[in-house]
């Protein structure tokens, strides 16, 4: 029978955990979704048309709330 070098698989728990850490600092360095990038082809087709309507509006308190009146009224 043979056995495992304990200072192997130490070093290897060590290397793993070193290159989580790295992923996780230099992972995303960008924002994914830019806030004025098209998502679908329909906010495409209202933007051409000047019919776009923001996802977003201020509520009474100045906070952001998803425009949801405006998007889902048939005139919007």
């Amino acid at each position: 029978m043979s056995r495992r070098n304990p200072h192997a698989s130490l070093c290897l728990r060590w290397g793993f955990a070193i290159a989580a850490i790295s992923g996780g600092l230099g992972g995303c360095q960008e924002v994914l979704f830019k806030k004025n990038a098209t998502r679908t082809q329909f906010e495409t087709h209202d933007r051409l048309r000047q019919r776009y309507v923001p996802l977003e509006q201020d509520n009474v308190f100045g906070e952001p709330e998803p425009a949801l009146r405006a998007r889902l009224s048939p005139n919007g």
